[in-house]
């Protein structure tokens, strides 16, 4: 593993999120964990590391690039039907047996992941926003490992996102700190947030703690940030209805105008044990968020078998805004203004202001960049 390291942290520049501490020791303020680095180690993550007193992170390259349907974020209230060029490197703060994307977000730490050195390719912000503009991507997004250890390389892509008249967003499991959160603010548009579960015992055994989560969904949220929740709903896990009414309360009281998503787990990784869930689990999921006083509730990853919710409908005259199978939108009823074409009622996202460049029937499938 030593020299792949070296490899990786050729690719880096002195950080931003970090307070220096006595005896050339760094605190990492990146997330949630605020890593106590001294001279020579690394942070939970392992691709921040301490040289000379110093916080070395990731710069100047990508582990995974594709211009997805913004859909498969899930970002459902941000610009449907658009493109979202999704960028991941290599790292994660937690270690999720069920991980989707292990094969990136385990290096350093996951032997099985080290050929993953192979998918870095150097890049440039500027060739970022040019990848963009080829794929007509309306959005630039980090994603696939956890964005916010990387959140220094972000903010250099988001200056040129966002001076080419592009949105920025994060797909992020919410361990984030409030230094790290201002320091995304003037670029973020929207954040896309896991919780993974309400149980803090639970959590722990992922890497991570309840209570940030919680913390940052809320802090998003005040700050203005557009924010989408998705629970992946894991049969013995999370999937009691206690538990997902412990969620949908609590989501429901920061706003009942946050989406959330209740998703399809699927065996992955370490994670072969729990049956992958069925429908009838999502759509009781799903009822609980909408029974909780939630307006947008959506099950995903069970295209065609969860029926209404896989629309968006008027939380005031109940019309269909928006009807989606899989990552396709096949019809679009949401003014220029934000509103429902019915009874005007404001219907909480970022909406395109033209409608008619909306468009229906798509691919829904990713676009090819290089």
């Amino acid at each position: 593993m030593s020299s792949l390291a070296n490899v990786v942290d050729r690719l880096t520049i002195e950080g931003e999120l970090f307070e220096k501490q006595n005896n050339d020791s760094v605190r990492c303020i990146a997330c949630g964990h605020r890593c106590l680095i001294r001279a020579g180690r690394r942070g939970i993550c392992q691709v921040r590391y301490n040289k000379n007193g110093k916080l070395r992170v990731p710069w100047g390259y990508v582990a995974a690039l594709q211009s997805d349907p913004i859909e498969k974020k899930p970002f459902y209230h941000v610009l449907p039907a658009s493109h979202a060029l999704t960028f991941g490197m290599l790292g994660c703060n937690y270690h999720c047996a069920g991980c989707q994307n292990w094969y990136t977000s385990q290096f350093g730490r996951d032997d099985n992941s080290n050929d993953a050195i192979n998918l870095i390719r150097k890049i440039t912000p500027a060739q970022m926003v040019e990848y963009a503009k080829r794929t007509n991507a309306k959005v630039i997004v980090s994603s696939y490992n956890e964005p916010l250890i990387t959140s220094e390389w972000a903010v250099g892509i988001f200056k040129e996102t966002k001076a080419a008249g592009l949105m920025c967003a994060y797909v992020s499991n919410g361990n984030a700190t409030p230094e790290v959160l201002e320091y995304l603010r003037p670029y973020l548009s929207a954040y896309k947030i896991d919780l993974k579960c309400m149980q803090d015992k639970n959590y722990r055994k992922l890497g991570g703690v309840l209570q940030n989560t919680l913390d940052t969904i809320k802090r998003a949220h005040e700050m203005g940030l557009w924010v989408e929740i998705v629970t992946l709903v894991i049969p013995g896990f999370n999937d009691s209805s206690e538990e997902l009414w412990d969620a949908a309360r609590f989501i429901a009281g920061v706003s009942n105008d946050i989406p959330w998503h209740v998703t399809a787990f699927h065996k992955d990784y370490k994670m072969t044990s729990p049956n992958n869930t069925d429908s009838q689990t999502l759509l009781r999921a799903a009822d609980i968020g909408r029974e909780a006083g939630l307006h947008y509730v959506y099950a995903g990853n069970a295209t065609g078998r969860v029926g209404e919710y896989e629309n968006t409908f008027c939380p005031s005259c109940n019309q269909r805004l928006i009807a989606r199978r899989g990552y396709v939108i096949t019809e679009y009823k949401i003014t220029g203004s934000g509103a429902c074409s019915k009874c005007n009622t404001k219907v909480a996202g970022l909406w395109h202001t033209n409608p008619s460049t909306v468009g229906l029937n798509g691919i829904g499938l990713p676009l090819p960049v290089y």
